[in-house]
């Protein structure tokens, strides 16, 4: 609960940024609204998981949160596009770990799998603008 709020606050902080409107993106960047559409569900998701899987993923995936709300911090608001893609990296080394730790329950890999490729998705989107910019 926590994560998201700090998450929401920063949505609210950064909801009109001219900094990112200028920014060179990826022809595969997709619309704002996607990201309104993918994080809920995403969250539903790494929820069921982690309730599931508590007692084995708590030390990963704790972390894991702090830095998913992190990571909109540094991009948007700090403006550290280089520094955000570090944070998405260490992310994704922290939930793939957590998707070997439940990978033994197939209803859990699968469930935590969409998280996992949307974190590869969007680590490509934060190079794309480091390289482009």
């Amino acid at each position: 609960m926590a994560t998201f709020a700090v998450g929401s606050l920063a949505n609210i902080f950064i909801s009109s940024d001219e900094w990112y409107e200028k920014l060179v993106k990826s022809s595969l960047n997709p619309p704002g609204y996607v990201f309104g559409i993918v994080w809920p569900i995403l969250y539903v998701l790494m929820g069921v998981v982690s309730y599931l899987s508590a007692e084995k993923i708590w030390r990963l995936f704790i972390p894991q949160l702090i830095l998913n709300a992190a990571w909109s911090w540094i991009f948007f608001y700090l403006h550290q596009p280089v520094i955000a893609l570090i944070n998405i990296g260490v992310l994704l080394v922290l939930n793939i770990a957590i998707l070997m730790v439940v990978r033994k329950s197939s209803l859990e890999f699968f469930l935590y799998l969409p998280y996992i490729l949307w974190l590869f998705f969007a680590s490509f989107l934060n190079a794309s603008i480091v390289f482009l910019n």
